[in-house]
């Protein structure tokens, strides 16, 4: 890697502590640190949403899937689209009623403020290993360039990714990720543009490809360990993005902080139709590494395009590409950073201090900022690597609770009936069997493919829920 490829990152991280100073000045309270004051655009919301859910995941991992395998990771994206549609028919006209600063404040009108902690207290824990892995994924391509150790890498991402974030709020995070998407994206075609010229062209490439069966992207077995099928995309997948997109507070604030429902729903369909084709851009450039013979068949599937970066892409082309690396990465851990310091403040500061006054919140969810920062520091430091493609990893992590929360708001709309004591019930149940099935997997679950985690644990806790509501004659 030459001087040119360090003052291009360098370069782009100036831009984007630069913008969060510029966003700085307009901080005035809590709603503008968390919701943008409630004024966003839809475009840039839409954006936003597509770079948050990105992360390095895609932009590492995905063309090291189709490298080794083929298109059919592409189902789960349709399942996605889907997902959304629901989301904006029947769960984010509930948010715009009244003043509503997290997504589970939703819950405590419901079922009662219990039920919104124990919520929010879930997506903060799984939040923070998910985006552990995510930290820890974005330091092998900077080990890789930089030669630097990993917990220096991690340090890195952590430390810029806060100073822009904790100045600037969502407003910052919002706009800096519309420049991440646009960087990481041009990465994704300057590799196509390069790896189909060593591999004579894209003609050439794709028709070896397609000679290799390596374009497919339907697969209709009917099959629950099969990780990629037309079935389960569309089923798991739709329910992963219900619950991603309608439950979590990652996305939801980025809805909240819109002017209206109408822009809200604009900005999430309009986020399924890119993230289908940023997936397809993605596993294109696996297929072209492939067909380069970037791919030795040995190592991890993970380092395959960071190893490309290094070892094929000009001098300064090399230095944008890592940047764009930097880009996903910062764009899901700044999203986090402010989702959860929105929880902690919202949810837990502000009821528990009764402290409520804006301009008090505002300090309060800085701080916040700062110690989730530590958190997820700390977590990609403590992660080890593994031989499973790290976009699967984290996804499998975030199953673990999302049928749960999912649940929550489908139990809350089933029947009046069910109280808060059978909503806590259903969700502590579906959270214990689920970390059994993802991490220990015992004999009947051994070989359930992880698209269908999302399913199983939508069910566990309705059924635990209703029968609850049905033993307790629905009280308190």
């Amino acid at each position: 890697m030459t001087l040119l490829d360090f003052a291009v990152m360098a370069a782009y991280l100036a831009v984007v502590i630069g913008m969060g100073s510029w966003f700085a000045r307009r901080q005035a309270d809590a709603t503008d640190y968390f919701l943008g004051h409630r004024s966003l655009p839809w475009p840039a919301v839409m954006l936003s949403i597509v770079a948050t859910e990105t992360s390095a995941l895609t932009v590492i991992s995905v063309p090291g899937l189709a490298a080794r395998s083929d298109f059919t990771f592409l189902q789960i994206s349709f399942g996605y689209l889907v997902g959304r549609v629901g989301v904006a028919a029947w769960l984010l006209p509930g948010y715009f009623r009244g003043e509503q600063e997290t997504a589970y404040a939703r819950l405590e009108q419901r079922f009662g403020p219990h039920t919104r902690r124990a919520a929010s207290a879930i997506f903060m824990v799984v939040r923070a290993l998910g985006d552990s892995v995510r930290v820890f994924a974005t330091a092998i391509p900077l080990s890789i360039v930089s030669g630097w150790p990993a917990w220096l890498s991690v340090l890195v991402v952590c430390v810029v990714t806060l100073v822009y974030t904790w100045r600037g709020g969502l407003r910052a995070v919002v706009w800096v990720d519309v420049v991440q998407l646009a960087l990481y994206v041009m990465t994704g075609v300057a590799a196509v543009v390069v790896a189909a010229g060593l591999a004579g062209g894209i003609g050439t490439a794709v028709s070896a490809a397609g000679t290799a069966d390596k374009l497919r992207v339907l697969d209709w077995q009917l099959s629950l360990s099969a990780p990629y099928t037309v079935l389960g995309g569309l089923i798991g997948g739709a329910l992963l993005s219900a619950a991603s997109h309608g439950t979590d507070h990652l996305i939801v604030q980025r809805l909240l902080g819109t002017r209206s429902l109408h822009d809200a729903r604009l900005a999430l369909v309009g986020s399924g139709v890119l993230v289908i084709l940023q997936f397809a851009l993605f596993l294109f450039v696996g297929t072209m590494l492939w067909a380069a013979g970037a791919d030795t068949g040995t190592g991890p599937a993970d380092e395959i395009f960071p190893r490309f970066m290094v070892e094929r892409l000009p001098s300064g082309l090399s230095g944008l590409a890592i940047a764009g690396v930097l880009a996903a990465a910062m764009s899901t851990v700044a999203s986090s950073l402010n989702a959860l310091a929105s929880a902690t403040t919202h949810d837990f500061y502000a009821p528990l201090t009764r402290r409520r006054d804006p301009g008090h919140l505002l300090v309060a969810g800085r701080w916040a900022t700062v110690l989730w920062a530590v958190i997820l520091a700390g977590g990609a430091l403590s992660f080890q690597s593994t031989d499973t493609p790290v976009v699967e990893l984290a996804l499998a992590i975030a199953s673990i609770t999302y049928g749960g929360l999912l649940g929550l708001f489908v139990l809350g709309g089933l029947s009046a009936r069910v109280r808060q004591r059978d909503a806590i019930l259903g969700l502590a149940v579906a959270t214990a069997a689920m970390l059994v099935v993802v991490l220990g997997k015992p004999g009947p679950f051994a070989q359930l493919a992880w698209p269908w985690y999302v399913p199983l644990g939508l069910a566990i806790t309705l059924v635990t829920g209703w029968v609850a509501s049905l033993r307790a004659g629905g009280s308190r």
